[in-house]
Order: C-alpha cells, then structure tokens, then sequence
C-alpha cells in the first residue's frame, strides 16, 4: 500500500509515491493491551492537570473498563480518571450517570428515561441532526477522541435487550 505526497500534478504520483509503514503497536502500561491512537489535543481539553505535565508525543486511550489508565504513551506516562475534567464511559459503561454522549450530554439514564416513558427514543435522531448541523466536536469533548454513535448504539441494544428480558419476567 502506498500514500502519496502533495507533489504537482505533472511530477506523477507514482514518482512521489512511499510505502505506509507499520506504526509500532505501542500497548496500555497498566493492561499490556493496545489502546486507540488519539490527538494530543484531545488528552489536552480532557486534563485537569497543569499541561506543563504533559510530555510530548503521541498518546493513546485504553477503553477497557477493568483497567485504571485512561491515556499512555511509548514513555510510560499514563492518566486515570481522577485526572480528568470528565469521567469516561468506557471506564464506567453502568453507571447511568456517566455521559455516553458528551457533546449533546447524553446518559444511560437520560436514554433509559425515554425508552422506559415511550417505548422508543430519539438519541440517534437527535445526535446524528447534530452532527449535520456541525454542532458536533467529539474530537474534543468525547474522551476516546472520536464518534459517540457507536457506543450509543451499543448501549441502545443492550437496554433494549435488558427490558425485553424484564419484559418476559
């Protein structure tokens, strides 16, 4: 596979192409798991710590519940929650009181709520319209720096699953 650089059209992108290399998979200190690559920027907005911290580099996020770090990089230095401006739904997926959704403030609960009061919900409607509206900055308010519609969708199914096995009962 190969990446192109920005030469002029007349150069040929064939003269200028190079081949992607592997990144180092670089794994979480705490878990010995590989975490997600994320923006500085992201690990920056989500710290409540002098930045003066923060070393350079890249950072990288680790989504597993069972595990403390939230952010780490190749040198070792690794973040938990208790040094975030926010808690993260990763860490926390039962607690209903944790945003899943941070830019339009959604929770397990909030979601909960309107599926248990009209048997439907409007959360992927609401975020999505967000979304095209560019109302939406996941990159830097949701700590996994990226997209929340894939955690909202999984969260729906299983509170959908939960209250049709309560349902059953």
């Amino acid at each position: 596979m190969t990446d192109f650089c920005q030469c002029s059209a007349e150069a040929g992108s064939a003269t200028c192409a190079y081949p992607i290399l592997p990144r180092e998979a670089i794994v979480c200190p705490t878990n010995g798991k590989v975490g997600k690559l994320v923006d500085t920027q992201i690990v920056k907005s989500m710290l409540d710590l002098p930045l003066r911290e923060l070393h350079s580099g890249q950072y990288y996020f680790c989504k597993e519940s069972d595990c403390p770090t939230v952010y780490y990089n190749a040198d070792g230095q690794r973040f938990t929650e208790s040094n975030l401006r926010e808690r993260v739904y990763q860490k926390n997926p039962a607690d209903d009181t944790v945003k899943v959704c941070y830019c339009f403030q959604h929770t397990s609960a909030s979601i909960r709520e309107e599926l248990n009061s009209t048997r439907t919900t409007t959360v992927i409607t609401s975020i999505t319209d967000g979304i095209q509206r560019e109302l939406c900055a996941c990159d830097i308010r949701n700590p996994q720096g990226s997209c929340c519609l894939g955690n909202v969708n999984a969260l729906l199914k299983r509170i959908k699953q939960e209250l049709s096995t309560k349902n059953q009962t």
